[in-house]
């Protein structure tokens, strides 16, 4: 199969994706095979949600809309641009996938089919439902996918490299594991917001999608602040207000109530308004419907600071504070080339 034939393919999955990314969904007859896939997929995605509490219409139709935007000529065109994609000997490419947000596995998945390669793939069971009948819709639309896409419940076997993510202590088994084979381990890291006092509210509005989308469980969600010493949180908190919706959501309620009584009873200063709480950590991970908080006095030495635990940042969120900074309310608006961890998996794909 030709290069542009695998781009072809994922475009027209792209088009059909964009049916289910908005809020009304709506069909449209000129997608391929849309009489026969269209209702299954609603039907999937209903599946997901009732299976997984987290999964909400919304999140995933965020996730939809995501990969819509992504799955176009022009961008992957200009992802592929820098590599020579050519590989007459396909590899078996197993991915070990994370469940903690919809289809947080599909960058990998794209990679491998992409670059030429045949995936078998280990789902996590909190996210089952979307991928597999995504990958039927792909065989479909090209009918030379057939064959090259496997996914299995089993022990993984016959395969020659890895991509896995996991916690940190399972990184360290998968390390132990495949340390045979050519691999990428990712295991947790977290993302962080650097603000200066100078930030407009429309800055701060942006900055609570980073922080609450997905309930905050991806890698690329806010969970840590960096603050100017003295720094004031009013305006802060009026920014994050318009998320108040989300204390309605069982699971999230549930963890809120939970994390504000532990707090409450080992008497940590913290604040809150209601449906979410701030507390000054130096933790970079932070529960849900909690952001850890640090105050800072010099913008060099926190540039230092960071650079020595950037293996537990995924991303820096700001405005004119560091040269790879992410804008506030683009952190899980990812381009494809944005590389998890920072690893070329494009890269190590055709070098296997």
């Amino acid at each position: 199969m030709q290069l542009q034939q695998r781009i072809n393919a994922f475009v027209k999955l792209g088009e059909f994706l964009e049916q289910f990314s908005n809020e009304v969904i709506q069909k449209k007859d000129n997608i391929e095979h849309i009489n026969l896939f269209f209702d299954g997929f609603q039907h999937q995605i209903k599946l997901a949600e009732e299976h997984n509490g987290w999964f909400t219409k919304e999140n995933i139709r965020f996730a939809l809309a995501s990969w819509t935007k992504a799955l176009t000529t022009d961008n992957l065109n200009k992802w592929l641009e820098p590599y020579t994609v050519k590989v007459s000997n396909p590899k078996q490419v197993a991915i070990i996938m994370a469940g903690n947000i919809p289809l947080v596995g599909f960058h990998d998945f794209l990679s491998v089919l992409i670059s030429g390669h045949h995936v078998i793939i280990k789902q996590s069971s909190n996210d089952k439902h979307l991928l597999p009948y995504l990958s039927k819709y792909l065989e479909f639309i090209e009918p030379e996918f057939k064959g090259t896409i496997i996914f299995t419940e089993n022990k993984l076997e016959n395969f020659d490299a890895v991509i896995a993510t996991g916690s940190n202590n399972t990184a360290r088994y998968f390390e132990y594991y495949f340390k045979g084979k050519p691999s990428i381990i990712r295991n947790n890291r977290n993302s962080v917001g650097v603000l200066t006092g100078k930030e407009t509210t429309e800055d701060l509005k942006n900055l609570s999608e980073d922080i609450f989308r997905y309930y905050g469980l991806g890698c690329r969600n806010v969970s840590k602040l960096f603050v100017p010493k003295g720094y004031k949180f009013d305006t802060f908190f009026e920014a994050m207000y318009h998320w108040h919706p989300i204390i309605d959501k069982a699971k999230y309620a549930n963890n809120y109530d939970y994390n504000k009584a532990v707090y409450l009873m080992s008497e940590f200063d913290m604040l809150e308004n209601g449906f979410f709480m701030i507390k000054e950590d130096e933790s970079y991970a932070s529960p849900i419907a909690t952001l850890f908080y640090e105050y800072y006095e010099d913008a060099n030495q926190l540039k230092e600071k960071l650079e020595s635990k950037k293996e537990q940042i995924q991303c820096i969120v700001s405005s004119g504070f560091t040269e790879n900074e992410i804008a506030f309310g683009d952190t899980q608006k990812p381009n494809l080339w944005d590389y998890a961890d920072s690893v070329d998996s494009i890269e190590f794909l055709l070098a296997i």
